[in-house]
């Protein structure tokens, strides 16, 4: 199903080899056309009314936000079972902060499809996780009181099937108010028919040093939550040095570390729906990359003529190319990368898959989970 682009190559000479009409393949991989075909692509190949699904009994989920344009995450509605509206907030009261547009839209969309919509909260203060904000919470059970009473009311009022909980940096000090405060949170959905999840740094060690890491206990998050979200992403990040964003060898390691804390059956392991553009030279605190999607990064590669390589390693697909005297590297994810890290989380029997984020077009990724 899946077919590596070669020197020579065009849509017709594949239509031949494969028999796919050159129109599914178009609308498969979401080609701009014939010329954007590039040396070392990897294309999804199927026959029209044939299903490339590898997602077996697998749950799919991904976060959201509500300004996502509707025709995108409406390419991604037949893979999922959840979606998670990103996000609500709270004040150091206890009072819910909703997201600045309108969530409404995406819950009945999402029933529509058939899809459980989960309220997702975050502790956001101006764009950004506040670990004050969690230290606040998780050491008064009067506020903590409070969001939870406040989450029931809107889950109930606007339609939600439960609450996913998305904290990072908490303080090494709160690590286990924190894991009680999610038990509690489950305790009280649960009893009104709602469930709860829980997003996890990627750790692969208890002790992991680092404030991403430190504040999160798998082992309690694991018991307090009716299931966990690894973020197995951002090695690649923003302001760090060019390579893959999520390295199926790292991924990897954070699976096998979550699995020896929490059972397999609760686990959620994350994907990234997302590519880094990196300017070179890389110098750390300066370099920033640039936040690219994964069809965007192949049109890049074809509109500077550069041919794609795969790391076997991380099993990611990467490139360079120069622009206006700049030199740029390029890591992202294809449906060879995708097949990767579906084949591991179906190797350890994980609960299933999870996506941050929904916000870009990935239509063969999609094809590749369908229900």
């Amino acid at each position: 199903m899946i077919y590596v682009v070669k020197q020579g190559d065009t849509l017709f000479s594949i239509s031949a080899q494969t028999g796919v009409p050159v129109w599914k393949m178009v609308y498969d991989n979401q080609l701009a056309g014939e010329d954007q075909l590039v040396i070392g692509q990897a294309l999804l190949i199927l026959q029209p009314e044939e299903s490339a699904s590898m997602r077996d009994d697998m749950l799919v989920t991904g976060y959201a936000y509500p300004f996502v344009e509707p025709y995108i995450l409406e390419q991604a509605f037949p893979a999922l079972n959840e979606l998670l509206v990103f996000s609500y907030g709270f004040t150091f009261t206890g009072e819910l902060v909703p997201p600045p547009q309108d969530d409404l839209w995406m819950i009945e969309a999402a029933w529509e499809a058939g899809i459980e919509p989960l309220l997702v909260l975050t502790p956001f203060s101006e764009g950004a996780f506040n670990n004050q904000l969690v230290k606040v919470l998780v050491e008064n059970e009067e506020i903590q009181q409070r969001v939870i009473d406040n989450l029931l009311y809107t889950v109930q009022d606007r339609g939600y099937s439960g609450v996913d909980i998305d904290f990072e940096y908490i303080l090494p000090e709160n690590r286990v108010a924190y894991a009680e405060f999610v038990g509690r949170v489950r305790e009280a959905m649960n009893a009104e028919g709602y469930k709860v999840s829980v997003a996890l740094a990627p750790k692969t060690s208890a002790d992991q040093p680092g404030l991403l890491y430190e504040g999160m206990d798998y082992a309690l998050l694991g018991a307090n939550a009716d299931n966990v979200f690894l973020m197995t992403y951002e090695w690649g990040y923003t302001y760090g040095p060019p390579m893959a964003v999520a390295p199926l060898n790292k991924v990897r390691e954070v699976v096998e570390y979550a699995l020896t804390e929490i059972p397999k059956e609760k686990i959620l392991m994350g994907i990234p729906n997302y590519a880094y553009d990196w300017p070179l030279p890389y110098e750390r605190g300066i370099t920033k990359a640039r936040l690219i999607g994964n069809v965007e990064a192949v049109q890049i590669a074809a509109e500077n003529g550069v041919s794609i390589e795969f790391d076997d390693l991380a099993q990611s697909p990467h490139f360079n190319y120069t622009r206006d005297g700049i030199a740029h590297e390029v890591w992202f994810e294809d449906v060879r990368s995708i097949e990767a890290k579906l084949n591991l989380a179906r190797e350890y029997e994980l609960l299933g898959v999870g996506y941050w984020n929904l916000m870009r077009p990935f239509r063969a990724n999609w094809l590749l989970l369908e229900k």
